[in-house]
């Protein structure tokens, strides 16, 4: 199997880990997920709670919410399923890290493992324009990062009402 660079992107609630986990299944290769989200409340531990239960069994996860190149690089999985970048990129604001350089940490690592990796992320500026500085710079750096694996990426999906559009192919 050929290393590939997938990302599936779109609104909240539009589908896309349920996407990105079919695809990662259907590549019939073993699966590792790195999971970013911090369970802070108790909706969030919920809402946790919901996706842990969709994955499929015998899957690895790697519950991971800065370290994402490090999770990548001791992965046992052949296809790598990160859920999500939207959830990285605001876990390195708050820790007061470099979301771009940490993300150019993680494209050169995945180049050197020759693994698939999935990465799952939200579009989040195609809203109205956030009404303080820390969300507009949120906003404006995912969508930086967002356009950074879109630019690597082999292939790139946008789910809009459960829908895949595919905007990049080989």
């Amino acid at each position: 199997m050929q290393a590939r660079l997938i990302l599936v992107t779109g609104g909240a609630r539009a589908g896309k880990s349920a996407f990105a986990q079919e695809w990662a299944q259907a590549l019939g290769e073993p699966v590792s997920f790195i999971a970013t989200a911090q369970a802070l409340d108790e909706e969030m531990r919920q809402r946790i709670a919901r996706h842990q239960a969709e994955r499929p069994p015998g899957w690895e996860t790697l519950e991971e919410p800065l370290e994402v190149p490090q999770a990548l690089a001791r992965a046992l999985g052949r296809v790598v399923l990160l859920d999500c970048l939207t959830l990285w990129v605001s876990n390195l604001m708050l820790a007061g890290r470099e979301v771009l350089p940490e993300l150019e940490n993680l494209l050169a690592l995945w180049a050197e493992t020759g693994k698939t990796l999935l990465v799952v992320s939200n579009e989040v500026g195609m809203g109205i324009v956030p009404d303080n500085a820390l969300a507009r710079r949120y906003r404006d750096l995912l969508g930086a990062a967002n356009r950074r694996i879109a630019e690597e990426a082999d292939v790139v999906y946008l789910l809009v009402a459960g829908i895949p559009l595919k905007l990049k192919s080989l």
